[in-house]
């Protein structure tokens, strides 16, 4: 048996990097449903794609309109990264343009789906070790995935008397398309080669390498199924055991 037969899903983010990836397992594991995005990309098989963009709250709104009820799984897995930053350069429009996403958009997309959501459903917002813990030159984005993390708390005690269940998963370093991109950005700054600074992350986990799309993936269908189906308002670290 597959662990989501039957289910309707739908994963914001779900056109590219982590949300992709978590679409296509999920479509592996029997779930059908909608992939939501900036544009509507190339959704697994029996899938749609819907574009919209969780900045803009009317298109969001006739979004989840056109899904309709029931949804089973919600996954927010829209985010963005900005340019790494220190405290003395951080751009206060680009601080606005992460939250707008990564909190509000989450925020958003929980207010959007509650109405839809059948009894014992699952949302799973993909967060990040940096929901818990800074790092340096990011304070824009790890204050918006602190903030995540608290819309999954408080979303758990909303929802939980329904049968909901709400829960986050919490990657560390993924070598993800943006990623990349951002490395690349500050190889010639800093003189660290895009491989070199790969290692230097392996190096800092347990298990000698970092996480995956898949292995989000996984964690995200576990949260999502019935594997799990006592555990709501945690946070799921996969990060390979960065201490």
């Amino acid at each position: 048996m597959t662990l989501l037969a039957d289910r309707r899903a739908l994963v914001t983010g779900g056109a590219r990097g982590i949300g992709a990836a978590v679409a296509d397992r999920f479509a592996r594991e029997g779930a059908h449903g909608v992939v939501l995005d900036l544009e509507e990309g190339s959704p697994p098989e029996g899938w749609t794609g819907v574009a919209a963009d969780l900045r803009d709250d009317e298109a969001l709104a006739r979004a989840f309109e056109s899904v309709g009820a029931p949804l089973d799984v919600v996954v927010a897995a829209a985010g963005i990264v900005p340019p790494w930053r220190s405290v003395g350069d951080v751009d206060l429009d680009e601080w606005d343009r992460v939250f707008a996403v990564n909190a509000r958009g989450v925020a958003a997309t929980l207010r959007h789906a509650a109405p839809l959501l059948s009894p014992d459903a699952s949302i799973v917002v993909i967060a990040s070790l940096n929901s818990w813990r800074g790092d340096p030159n990011l304070m824009a984005y790890v204050a918006s995935k602190h903030a995540a993390l608290g819309i999954v708390r408080s979303a758990a005690l909303d929802l939980g008397r329904r049968g909901i269940r709400v829960n986050g998963v919490a990657p560390g370093p993924v070598a993800t398309g943006a990623l990349l991109d951002r490395l690349r950005s500050r190889e010639h700054g800093r003189g660290i080669a895009v491989d070199d600074a790969l290692a230097q992350a392996a190096n800092a986990t347990a298990l000698g390498r970092i996480a995956t799309v898949d292995d989000v993936a996984a964690a995200a269908l576990f949260l999502a199924s019935d594997l799990s189906a006592a555990i709501t308002g945690h946070l799921l670290p996969v990060d390979g055991g960065i201490a």
